[in-house]
């Protein structure tokens, strides 16, 4: 029965979450992105931070009074697994097999989806939201349910660590979540479809895969990692995450006041008298400084976990290399059709792509 209840854990949550997300309070925002064939910017209502905090209560919650181990989560997480996979394409097939074909073929289709920003409710449930919301929520349950699963089995001995790996990731998800807005303006809600890549993607891959660091070493006796190493690891995570972050919120106050100044820096940019690209700050180091931070974010969390020679918890961090390696090469060349010589003109300014000087 148990193993049932695993398979079907991850509808459950998510369910969850979708009710959470349409009733409880939230504020709505004005987005980057149009309706479909209208000058009028789509409206979000957003609330992810207190759907998170509301998902963790309850299982802390149901944890403290007996009715599910705290290790509960790990122990059927392949289980979970099976299941996220099935709700994920199931989600994926339901967004795609209804709508109008927007490629040649049907596995373009079925990959990249054919809707660009399905909401409910005129945005009081938008499906690129409420993805991204599962996919932390759910990650954050499992990173929790890990952690108690190393506790339990080493106790006074346990990793400091695998605490500081848990820490961190917690840290990721609680930063998506308070910058909801901010990422509304990013490539997957200006470029992406809702298919599998993203449905598939969010309910499946994200929570399960991203946890990958703590799943394949929680169960491993190691010695303690040295102190001053956990403080390194800590600077390569938050060193990064000031390149994502301030990358991103650069962009953000920019597209919203182009004048309005960034941590101390006036914002610089090229024009060609209908559109205008920042070329100073953050994104005047690298034309994807914010992927650089998100690879580096993934390796301090790596790092932390303590088996640097380890291949699984690496296949995290390779994961963005591939993923964000691909996105910059499609990335630049939307950008070159939709800017033109305005492209070229900042291709000279910032030369690299992702790493200064590097690449």
């Amino acid at each position: 029965m148990e193993k049932l209840i695993g398979f079907l854990m991850p509808t459950m949550v998510y369910v969850f979450i979708f009710i959470l997300n349409a009733v409880m309070p939230g504020h709505w925002v004005v987005g980057y992105v149009n309706k479909k064939d209208s000058n009028e910017k789509l409206k979000y209502r957003l609330n992810g931070l207190l759907v998170l905090f509301t998902v963790i209560f309850t299982w802390i919650l149901i944890s403290y009074f007996g009715l599910m181990p705290w290790n509960w989560f790990y122990t059927f997480r392949w289980y979970m697994l099976a299941g996220a996979v099935t709700f994920g394409l199931i989600f994926s097939f339901s967004m795609v097999l209804p709508h109008a074909a927007v490629k040649k073929y049907f596995l373009a289709d079925f990959f990249l989806g054919r809707l660009e920003n399905p909401q409910l409710w005129g945005g009081r449930i938008d499906a690129k939201m409420w993805l991204y919301l599962v996919g932390a929520i759910m990650l954050e349950l499992n990173i929790l349910s890990f952690a108690a699963e190393h506790y339990i089995l080493f106790g006074d001995k346990a990793s400091h660590g695998i605490y500081m790996a848990t820490a961190l990731l917690t840290f990721f998800i609680l930063d998506y979540l308070t910058f909801e807005e901010v990422h509304l303006y990013t490539y997957d809600f200006v470029a992406e479809r809702v298919g599998f890549k993203l449905g598939w993607g969010c309910i499946a891959f994200y929570p399960f895969f991203y946890s990958i660091p703590l799943w394949s070493t929680v169960e491993l006796e190691n010695a303690q990692t040295p102190t001053y190493l956990l403080l390194i690891y800590g600077l390569i995570f938050f060193g990064s995450w000031s390149l994502s972050r301030g990358a991103n919120l650069q962009k953000y106050f920019f597209k919203k006041d182009s004048q309005r100044p960034f941590l101390g820096i006036r914002p610089q940019s090229i024009t060609d008298g209908n559109r205008t690209l920042l070329v100073n700050g953050f994104w005047g180091l690298s034309r994807h400084i914010n992927y650089l931070g998100e690879i580096g974010m993934a390796i301090g969390i790596v790092l932390c976990v303590g088996h640097p020679f380890l291949v699984w918890p690496w296949l995290y961090p390779l994961y963005y290399v591939l993923l964000l390696g691909a996105r910059q090469l499609d990335d630049d060349k939307r950008c070159a059709i939709k800017y033109g010589t305005l492209w070229e003109q900042y291709i000279k300014k910032v030369p690299y792509r992702i790493i200064p000087f590097v690449y």
